[in-house]
Parts: structure tokens; C-alpha cells; sequence
């Protein structure tokens, strides 16, 4: 069974840095394309970022595009994404998330069948 373990989140101020990980285990990294998604309190889970099963694609939203970075090192079954210059709008739980490659829409969070249990990044002002 697939499972994902974020790792790196905490309390940051704004206009920091931070660089979560995702440790993915039972089954092979590489059949997987994989996302990173982030909920705020109140708020829907939304998408932050998507990279292929070689890491060779990536894609983001509007909201992270050129602060955030997807990366994956398929040696060692690690999943990142580097976050800078925090603000506190991006204070929230992140999630990482397994998925088929050509399962739909990589953008859409029915598209990932394995979810991790996520990690608090605080971003205080």
C-alpha cells in the first residue's frame, strides 16, 4: 500500500523560506506523478504544484508561480517543494498526493488516489 509522509513544515515569518518533503513508500516512486495541495482554516484544499513521474513537467497556479518549487528525486523517493518569500496567505496544511500518470486533470484533487497527513507551515507577518 502507497503511503506518503510530509515532513518539513512550522512557524516561519514572511519573507522567509521553507522546504517540505514527502516520503513516498509502498510501491514504486517512479510509476507515480505527484502533486502538492495546501488547505487553509475556512478554506477548500487547493492546488499548489504537480511535477511527472521523471520530474521533468511541473506546473503551478497562478498564486505560487515563481515563489514555489516542485522537485522530486526518484533515488530516493522524495517528493519537495521549496516555498519562498512566505506571506501569511500561505499559511495552511500541505499535503502531498500520489497519482496515475493521464488520470485527468493533475490540477484537480480527485485526479490523486494517495494523500499524506499533512504538515503545518505558519507564516506570522
Amino acid at each position: 500500500q502507497v503511503q506518503l509522509e510530509e515532513s518539513g513544515g512550522g512557524l516561519v515569518q514572511a519573507g522567509d523560506s521553507l522546504r517540505l518533503a514527502c516520503a513516498f513508500s509502498g510501491g514504486a516512486f517512479n510509476d507515480y506523478s505527484m502533486g502538492w495541495f495546501r488547505q487553509a482554516p475556512g478554506k477548500a484544499r487547493e492546488f499548489v504544484g504537480y511535477t511527472n513521474t521523471m520530474g521533468t513537467v511541473t506546473d503551478y497556479p497562478d498564486s505560487v508561480e515563481g515563489r514555489f518549487t516542485i522537485s522530486r528525486d526518484n533515488a530516493k523517493n522524495t517528493l519537495y517543494l521549496g516555498a519562498n518569500s512566505l506571506s501569511p496567505e500561505d499559511t495552511a496544511v500541505y499535503y502531498c498526493a500520489a497519482r496515475t500518470p493521464g488520470n485527468g486533470d493533475w490540477r484537480a484533487e480527485n485526479s490523486y488516489s494517495y494523500w499524506g497527513q499533512g504538515t503545518q507551515v505558519t507564516v506570522s507577518s
